[in-house]
């Protein structure tokens, strides 16, 4: 219950799972696993971090491009950062290796590419917000950048208020599934109601709804904590003579996170942060046959450093395979074919991605050893965002 001990642990750096680690506030097993949190603690720090994050650091994982002048296709909105330390700078193209610019994700030929990822295109059933919030970093767009994600960190941005809390209600509201009984709104922030926190009825809520619709929540809600555990950590504190000083943020992280601030909902939103690493963790586990085939070259134009990042991505998916408390996908989607078609269908955009490839086991498996996939396709954009993500 010692929040001050999140201080040495922010101030080096370290992912957002550690500070979780050193609050010492979470114990036991999570809900609809059998995994406990200790396992996931002391996995994530021996095995799994120190290596995930000299991967990130490598240009293959280092560069992403996306297009930052798309305006908000939901609706009209002022995105701009209220301080001006928190805007995102793009790289220059001379700084971007030549591999990467060629813009293909492993070394064959660019029409083979071209073609698999036809094959393997976002699925045209889902809606046209999905679809939009996907277009946003199409790689093909004129008004594309590249970014460079070491020198651009998740942190503080100084976006809030009303604008701040459309977007996280709307996540929601879009994107979770709830009973018609519970009022909104439902962002884990917002002002409480009548003494009630929306989002605590909402979670006693969930336990009337099916495991599809529960693992759906709390993957959104563990994505959330996870951003809010990294601009607590990597706050604005202070300008000094014009420098900015980032660091962790005691009082920011109570607010949301302590039992009495959040009255009880805090450790919950923590939890669903260790249950979004498990299911990535197994994404990662399912997708490692994909990246085994000699065909598969993590390309930047530099055959040494591609070789390593190679090999240090097949030891981290070794160590994914290693681990003894998976969470069991197949007790997922298990009963009415026509109910689970609907729930894949549904609005999400990171938590589909991974819940796709859990479920695309026996395509990954049956992959040509020496030629383009056919039948299972990632870009390389979707390779870097699976890496990063799970290094957050």
């Amino acid at each position: 219950n010692n929040f001050v001990d999140y201080l040495p642990c922010a101030g080096r750096g370290d992912s957002a799972l550690c500070a979780v680690l050193t609050t010492k506030t979470l114990t036991g097993v999570l809900d609809d696993c059998l995994c406990d949190i200790e396992s996931i603690d002391d996995f994530n720090t021996f095995k799994i971090f120190p290596k995930i994050q000299k991967l990130q650091e490598r240009d293959y994982f280092r560069y992403y491009k996306v297009n930052l002048k798309r305006p908000c296709p939901f609706w009209a909105d002022d995105g701009h950062c209220s301080i001006k330390d928190c805007h995102v700078e793009p790289c220059p193209e001379s700084k971007i290796p030549v591999g990467i610019k060629a813009g293909s994700s492993n070394k064959v030929k660019l029409e083979d590419c071209e073609q698999a990822n036809k094959l393997g295109a976002v699925n045209s059933t889902l809606s046209s917000g999905a679809f939009s919030l996907r277009n946003n970093t199409n790689e093909r767009s004129p008004d594309a950048q590249y970014v460079d994600l070491l020198l651009n960190p998740e942190r503080y941005t100084g976006y809030k208020g009303p604008s701040a809390w459309r977007v996280w209600n709307s996540i929601y509201e879009e994107n979770c599934f709830k009973p018609r009984s519970v009022y909104r709104p439902l962002n884990p922030l917002a002002p409480s109601r009548g003494g009630d926190d929306g989002l605590l009825v909402f979670f006693f809520s969930l336990t009337g709804l099916c495991l599809e619709k529960r693992v759906f929540y709390k993957l959104i809600s563990g994505l959330h904590a996870s951003i809010n555990l990294h601009l607590c950590a990597n706050y604005l504190l202070e300008e000094t003579w014009g420098k900015p000083s980032w660091g962790p943020n005691v009082k920011e992280f109570t607010r949301r996170f302590d039992p009495i601030e959040t009255k009880g909902e805090g450790p919950r939103r923590l939890k669903n942060l260790y249950f979004l690493y498990l299911i990535e963790l197994r994404a990662l586990s399912k997708v490692a046959p994909y990246f085994e085939r000699s065909v598969v070259d993590l390309y930047t134009g530099n055959g040494h450093e591609d070789a390593e990042s190679k090999a240090l991505l097949l030891e981290i998916f070794r160590d994914t395979k290693s681990f003894h408390m998976h969470f069991d996908e197949k007790s997922m989607f298990a009963g009415d074919k026509k109910g689970a078609k609907s729930l894949k269908l549904e609005e999400v955009t990171l938590p589909i991605d991974l819940i796709d490839i859990l479920f695309s086991e026996k395509e990954i498996q049956n992959l040509p050893e020496n030629s383009p996939s056919k039948g299972f396709q990632l870009t390389r954009q979707e390779i870097v965002a699976l890496v990063n993500a799970f290094g957050r």
